[in-house]
């Protein structure tokens, strides 16, 4: 199974190119912080390269703007292509299948905010704990 489940920010405004037969693609890298940070409290971060067709290119032309934070669903694609000195170039995407907003407009909660209690009553009824 090839699927990525990713949570991050655009880096820039997305590059958005129409081709033949109105057919529509955009590529952009998304910041997905990393779990830990390092030992002087620097967040870290992985830059990864995105691909996405069709209507979602079309979203992405609409409000794929620098910052804007989103979620992401997809696979991973590699590839690879010679350049123009003749040398052998390597690449991975992530092919989105599937992406939203990870927050309102306007919302400017810092990433460490708090999140409410569960009531005990409700963690029960849950199939994870």
């Amino acid at each position: 199974m090839n699927k990525v489940i990713l949570v991050g920010r655009t880096t820039r405004d997305v590059e958005v190119r129409h081709g033949d037969n109105e057919s529509i693609f955009a590529r952009f890298t998304l910041a997905v912080d990393r779990r830990f940070k390092k030992l002087e409290d620097e967040q870290t971060a992985d830059f990864i390269s995105c691909v996405a067709f069709g209507k979602i290119a079309e979203f992405l032309e609409k409000f794929g703007r620098k910052g804007v934070k989103f979620i992401v669903e997809g696979r991973i694609q590699t590839g690879s292509y010679t350049n123009k000195d003749g040398v052998k170039v390597y690449t991975s995407d992530v092919v989105v299948e599937h992406m939203e907003f990870a927050e309102s407009k306007g919302t400017s909660a810092p990433d460490d905010a708090a999140f409410i209690d569960i009531p005990e009553e409700m963690i029960a009824e849950m199939p994870f704990r």
